[in-house]
């Protein structure tokens, strides 16, 4: 496993094999050969652009879904994270340390489009506790990139 091929494809996934075989060291063959290895090992899970979503006129909502929930035995907490990460709403699920178990965005059209997932399809989940929802009221960066090169505060200033 070459992690330098992995930073760079993490980087940039357009990156011309050329290119990549020459930042990582290596000849086209043995950048491609490792490329494919790692993907059919499952070290590489998938490419993915990434959208900022704002600068479009059909703009997603996004939220930060806050859950606690009983374990299941002799599962744990494996069974209910498989469960969440199957519904299209749900772009990530995170086994988290401190105050709740899950992380997990999701997006939807709209904030009651959201909200609705979570009353009828997450809260009522078997396990489901208690949920807290968070929208995302605008992203910075993502994934390592910067979203919000250029744009100033639009609060205003205040003079006191």
């Amino acid at each position: 496993m070459n992690i330098k091929l992995l930073k760079l494809l993490s980087q940039n996934a357009r990156y011309d094999l050329s290119d990549l075989a020459v930042m990582a060291g290596l000849t086209e063959d043995e950048a491609k050969k490792e490329i494919a290895e790692m993907e059919k090992e499952g070290l590489i899970r998938g490419y993915k652009a990434v959208i900022d979503w704002e600068r479009l006129d059909s703009a997603k909502v996004s939220a930060l879904i806050e859950l606690k929930v009983t374990p299941q035995s002799d599962f744990g907490f494996e069974a209910l994270a498989e469960k969440i990460a199957k519904y299209g709403e749900v772009e990530s699920v995170y086994l988290m340390s401190g105050g709740f178990d899950f992380c997990v965005m999701v997006k939807g059209k709209t904030f009651q489009e959201v909200a609705m997932f979570v009353a009828k399809k997450l809260a009522p989940m078997s396990g489901v506790v208690s949920t807290a929802t968070h929208f995302v009221l605008r992203r910075y960066k993502e994934l390592d990139v910067v979203l919000c090169e250029g744009t100033g505060d639009d609060r205003g200033r205040m003079s006191l």
